[in-house]
C-alpha cells in the first residue's frame, strides 16, 4: 500500500516558509492574474491563486476581461502591469478565446515577471541550466511542484530512472529538465511511444501527464515507484487523473492523489516564484 503524497499538507510548509520570510517586510510581493471570460474552470483556479497570496501576505490584483475581448486589449493589459512597480509577477490564466493567440500573449509579459515561466527567455535559461534545482530562475510551477514532491518522500533522485507520459511545454518537457538536473535517467513518453507498458515498468519514477483519464493502470507500474499524477480530466461529472488512483496504490511506494496531489504544489510554487522574481528585480 502506497504513502500518500498530499499536496495540500506539504504546500501549506511552503507557504508558512514563505509567509514568514515577508511578514516583516514594508513591500510585499505583488501578483497580478487576468482572466479573459467566465470559464468556470478558469474562475474556479484564479479564486484559489487570490485566495493563497492572502494566505502568505502577498499584494494581489485580479483583472477580468470580457470573452469577446480583443488581444490588442489583452496587451494593452499587460503592458500595463510590465510598467506597474507593485506587481512583481504577472499571470494570464489559460486558455484564452480562440481570437487570441496564446504564444503571442506570453511573449509580451515582462521575462522578469513571467511567473508562470512560459516566456521565451525563461525557457531558454531553464534549458541552459547545467544541475541542481534551478534557483533564480522562474520555472513553470506544475513541474517545479512535481520535484518538491519527490524529494518530500526522502528517495534520492540522483540515478533513477523517470518516466514521464506526456511532452507539453506546460509539464512534460520541463518536469523531464528538473529531473535530469537532478541526475536521473529521463525517458519521454507521448502517442507514438511503442511498447508504453514496458517502458513505464522501467520507471523508478513516473509522472503522468498526458490528460487521458485513468490511462496507467496497476500493471504498468513497478512495485515500489514514485507515481505523481499531473493529468486532469472530467468523467461523469467527477474530477479524475492520468492514474488508476484506486488499484496504482497497492503497486506504488508513494503516490498523489488526484484532486489534492500537484495542483496544491501548483499554486504554492507560483507563490514562490512570484518572491523569486521580486528578488531579481530588486
Amino acid at each position: 500500500m502506497s504513502q500518500i503524497l498530499d499536496g495540500r499538507q506539504i504546500s501549506k510548509a511552503l507557504k508558512q516558509s514563505i509567509a514568514d520570510e515577508i511578514r516583516d517586510w514594508t513591500v510585499k510581493p505583488g501578483l497580478a492574474v487576468v482572466r479573459v471570460g467566465n470559464d468556470p474552470a478558469s474562475e474556479l483556479y484564479v479564486n484559489s491563486k487570490e485566495k493563497a497570496c492572502a494566505e502568505v501576505g502577498f499584494y494581489s490584483r485580479k483583472i477580468v476581461l470580457p470573452e469577446d475581448s480583443t488581444q490588442s486589449t489583452l496587451l494593452a493589459v499587460i503592458d500595463e502591469l510590465n510598467q506597474d512597480a507593485k506587481i512583481h509577477g504577472i499571470l494570464v490564466q489559460l486558455p484564452v478565446p480562440q481570437q487570441i493567440d496564446e504564444q503571442t500573449v506570453l511573449n509580451a509579459i515582462d521575462s522578469r515577471k513571467d511567473v508562470d515561466g512560459f516566456h521565451p527567455m525563461n525557457s531558454g535559461a531553464l534549458l541552459n541550466h547545467r544541475r541542481g534545482m534551478p534557483e533564480g530562475i522562474l520555472s513553470p510551477c506544475t513541474p517545479r511542484g512535481c520535484l518538491k514532491l519527490i524529494e518530500h518522500t526522502g528517495i534520492p533522485i540522483k540515478g533513477k530512472h523517470a518516466v514521464i507520459i506526456g511532452r507539453s511545454n506546460l509539464v512534460g518537457k520541463p518536469v523531464a529538465l528538473l529531473l535530469l538536473y537532478a541526475d536521473a535517467t529521463v525517458t519521454i513518453c507521448h502517442r507514438e511511444t511503442k511498447n508504453l507498458k514496458e517502458v513505464c515498468l522501467q520507471a523508478d519514477i513516473l509522472v503522468a501527464a498526458a490528460g487521458k483519464a485513468h490511462m496507467v493502470t496497476a500493471d504498468m507500474v513497478k512495485p515500489g515507484a514514485i507515481v505523481l499524477d499531473v493529468g486532469v480530466s472530467k468523467v461523469d461529472g467527477k474530477t479524475v487523473g492520468d492514474v488508476d488512483f484506486d488499484n496504482v496504490k497497492n503497486v506504488a511506494s508513494w503516490i498523489t492523489p488526484m484532486p489534492g496531489g500537484t495542483g496544491p504544489m501548483t499554486i504554492a510554487c507560483l507563490l514562490e516564484n512570484t518572491l523569486i522574481a521580486m528578488k531579481n528585480q530588486n
